[in-house]
């Protein structure tokens, strides 16, 4: 059917949309969720994102097999993959390495594009603020930038959200 790209950066209102735009599916919806829990602040992020859902949504908690995870999915229900970047992050950390994660990313996107019913996914737009300091942090900026750019390429929508708002992104040329 869809598959949207939500791309911006943190705060901005991405994951917000997406409920909305799987809300608005109108039938049954499965969140991926790709973070863990690893301290109190993230524990608290999560259970935010989680009140901001319908209780009738299905969770899939999947940190890295978001390929398996997307499978066991009902293909005519939505999808709401929250989110890109940290499932990057959690590939990098594990030990994959660049063109590993972008070999994953292509099989996904493609996956996520097929599917007949709406697939929404979100990720941080992490390379328009400083360089960053360490080399580990240059990698996770560059490789999540490819990822990105390859979901995008393969979505029917992209959209970059900033301060609640949202600017389409067009193929080039």
């Amino acid at each position: 059917m869809t598959l949207v790209l939500l791309v911006g950066g943190a705060r901005s209102g991405k994951s917000a949309l997406a409920v909305e735009r799987a809300r608005s599916w109108g039938g049954p919806v499965t969140l991926i969720a790709t973070g863990e829990a690893g301290d109190e602040e993230m524990a608290e992020r999560i259970r935010r994102h989680r009140a901001e859902r319908p209780a009738s949504w299905s969770t899939v908690e999947e940190p890295l097999d978001l390929a398996g995870a997307l499978a066991e999915v009902d293909t005519a229900a939505a999808v709401l993959v929250d989110c890109l970047s940290l499932w990057v992050a959690n590939l990098v950390g594990r030990g994959d390495g660049d063109a590993e994660v972008e070999e994953l990313a292509r099989d996904v996107a493609a996956r996520a594009a097929a599917r007949a019913g709406l697939t929404v996914a979100v990720t941080n737009e992490v390379g328009l603020g400083l360089v960053p300091e360490t080399p580990l942090g240059r990698r996770y900026r560059d490789v999540l930038g490819r990822v990105n750019a390859t979901w995008a390429a393969a979505a029917d929508e992209a959209l970059f959200v900033v301060a609640g708002r949202t600017l389409r992104l067009e193929p080039p040329a």
